[in-house]
């Protein structure tokens, strides 16, 4: 088993694995997947997040020992790189991940602290007359843009993924999780448009998110709701083909 730490939380290497070898057993369960599950926890009087990544298959297995980052890695990896560059995301506390005699990689698990959230872009979406509505998408979309300006693609930027906790007085924060899934590049504003397809988002909130967008970026407002809502219907329609293909090969 190897782990790697935080250095604020370097003291707690023996409660950590604990935690870890008490996994199935203790916690409350927030996320059970078909492989991956999701536990909190107190690591002293903190609580916090423990993701399980179940051994992959033995190919990826292969890759994640000797190619590629495991997914716990990544994530531990992230975070830091996240926080660094003012984006908020769970603080990272560790990684664990359980090897074999030639280094394949097994179970693995990453500790991050738990935010007590209030809701996230999926509320919004679902309910056009949330309260402050506008508002909060205006500062998800400022927020999403300094993710741009860091150099973040975060390839799972959907409604689930971003946590928000409501500050009082019509002010938001916003902190990203899940994730594995990103890539470190300078960002076109096809691309940047292209970010926020899996949003699900309406034809009025992509006229909010273009405008707010176009004020920060000094871009043209008609230029980016136009590359937005095509990002956003052809996002749409190949899901729901996906869908449609998958009924029609169940029957």
């Amino acid at each position: 088993m190897q782990i790697t730490i935080h250095p604020k939380y370097q003291n707690q290497e023996e409660a950590i694995l604990q935690l870890v070898m008490a996994f199935f057993g203790e916690g409350d369960l927030i996320v059970k997947g078909s492989r991956n599950i999701i536990k909190s926890n107190l690591l002293g009087t903190e609580k916090v997040n423990i993701k399980f990544f179940q051994k992959p298959g033995i190919i990826k297995s292969i890759i994640y020992s000797f190619f590629r980052s495991t997914k716990a890695k990544r994530s531990f990896d992230y975070a830091n790189y996240l926080l660094d560059h003012h984006i908020p995301t769970p603080f990272p506390i560790a990684f664990i991940e359980e090897r074999n005699a030639f280094g394949l990689l097994g179970n693995s698990f990453y500790f991050c602290e738990q935010i007590d959230y209030d809701f996230t872009i999926r509320e919004l979406i679902h309910n056009p007359q949330f309260p402050e509505r506008r508002i909060i998408l205006e500062q998800f979309t400022e927020f999403t843009f300094k993710m741009h300006e860091a150099r973040i693609n975060f390839l799972d930027h959907s409604p689930g993924n971003t946590l928000i906790v409501n500050k009082g007085n019509g002010k938001y924060n916003f902190y990203l999780i899940d994730l594995n899934r990103m890539i470190f590049e300078d960002l076109s504003i096809e691309k940047r448009m292209d970010n926020f397809k899996k949003m699900w988002l309406s034809k009025l909130m992509v006229k909010i998110v273009a405008k707010k967008y176009a004020q920060l970026s000094n871009q043209s407002e008609d230029k980016l709701q136009s590359i937005l809502m095509e990002k956003t219907q052809q996002f749409k329609r190949k899901t729901a083909r996906k869908k449609f293909l998958k009924r029609k090969i169940g029957k």
